[in-house]
């Protein structure tokens, strides 16, 4: 059952990145410089829908990488395309005072751009490694997954103090799954059908359009 925040209230709200924040998938525009779009886009069609483990199929994916120079990636991330809406509801959040996270299985370049775009108070997303100026389509530190974006969650409401009930978290893919669930409303972007099923709400097309359901439930 879906459950709305009270708006008046501080809470936080939790962003997946790639295909929400942003309109690309960062592993399949990354391979696209080294000529492996099509087996990357094809493994990650497959684990947003659920059909692979994300985990499995973000190490084979990143092997593809192997070799890109970093000055590519930085130049792809300082023109990123903004998803419509994004910055209005952003923009809505923060005038009601909550919290703005990041949980992302895409990567730092990328969600560091628009965690400063935005003033995020937390961002998690994986790391690759980068050897002489060059990926060597390896991954280092923490993998954010499925499972660790749901923790991180947890994690923040519980830092924050906030009840459940004051915690939103918007994804589109089957690694949002557990963090929707997490949280007391769900809200699917643009969503792949295992997220949809799982999620209180979805909206299309603008992110811009939860503001109206969110203000129509005070």
């Amino acid at each position: 059952m879906q459950q709305f925040p009270d708006m008046d209230k501080p809470g936080l709200v939790v962003f997946d990145l790639d295909s929400t924040l942003i309109q690309l998938e960062s592993i399949d525009t990354l391979a696209a410089l080294n000529n492996q779009e099509t087996a990357v886009a094809a493994l990650t069609e497959q684990a947003m829908r659920g059909e692979i483990d994300f985990r499995q199929a973000l190490e084979q994916r990143v092997s593809f990488l192997a070799s890109i120079d970093e000055e590519r990636i930085f130049a792809i991330s300082g023109n990123l395309p903004i998803t419509p809406g994004a910055d209005e509801l952003i923009q809505f959040f923060r005038k009601k005072r909550w919290k703005i996270a990041i949980l992302s299985g895409g990567f730092t370049w990328f969600a560091d751009t628009v965690a400063m775009r935005w003033g995020a108070d937390f961002i998690a997303c994986n790391a690759l490694e980068v050897k002489n100026g060059k990926l060597t389509g390896k991954l280092v530190g923490e993998i954010i997954d499925a499972d660790a974006k749901a923790r991180y969650l947890v994690a923040l409401r519980q830092q924050y103090g906030f009840a459940n009930e004051q915690v939103i978290a918007i994804g589109d893919g089957a690694n949002d799954i557990p963090m929707l669930n997490e949280a007391g409303l769900g809200v699917a972007f643009n969503g792949k059908p295992i997220l949809l099923a799982e999620a209180d709400i979805s909206i299309a097309g603008s992110l811009a359009d939860l503001i109206p359901l969110l203000n129509r439930a005070l």
